[in-house]
């Protein structure tokens, strides 16, 4: 039975690509997500990553605010805006649903990373890697995109070159999250 979909701002659904690093999670999120908006969603993404990263730069007023001690950061331009939110020692590192409730709507919510969420997944696998399939460990993976012909227990197998062919498996799976 297919996992139910974890669910973001409004009901809406939302799916992670999961992987090994290396394994092209980004690549192909870039390559799926204009063809998932030509298709008219509303796609907003989530990106989790296990090194550390400040996007912001040292002596930028910002920066100055967050180091000064601010809870909270926004630094808002004419065109995005960007919440810095600083974990202070001893606070957990948010839980997806915890950062999805911090989103706007969407129709759509794409998650990189966050394999051990209980969310949707599609993992994206490249055998010349030469790293193990995740999908034997972890039941809420609904497909695999290859760049190789592989066995999946049954799971859908996605052509990994063809993100036209992810995005329709994605839109289908979304239409069967939605109804």
């Amino acid at each position: 039975m297919p996992p139910l979909p974890l669910r973001g701002p409004q009901g809406a659904p939302v799916l992670a690509l999961v992987g090994w690093s290396g394994s092209g999670k980004t690549t192909l999120l870039t390559a799926v997500l204009p063809l998932l908006t030509d298709a008219g969603l509303r796609v907003s993404t989530l990106k989790h990553a296990h090194h550390k990263v400040d996007p912001d730069q040292e002596g930028k007023d910002s920066f100055r605010h967050r180091a000064a001690g601010a809870h909270e950061t926004m630094l808002a331009t004419t065109e995005r805006f960007v919440l810095f939110h600083d974990h202070r020692s001893g606070a957990d590192e948010p839980d997806l649903p915890a950062l999805l409730a911090r989103m706007a709507p969407a129709d759509l919510f794409i998650a990189e990373g966050f394999k051990s969420a209980s969310v949707a997944k599609i993992e994206v696998h490249r055998p010349m890697l030469g790293k193990p399939s995740l999908w034997p460990d972890f039941d809420d993976i609904v497909a695999v995109a290859s760049d190789a012909p592989l066995a999946a227990g049954g799971l859908p197998v996605l052509p990994l070159n063809h993100p036209a062919m992810v995005a329709d498996f994605i839109l289908r799976w979304r239409a069967d999250a939605i109804a």
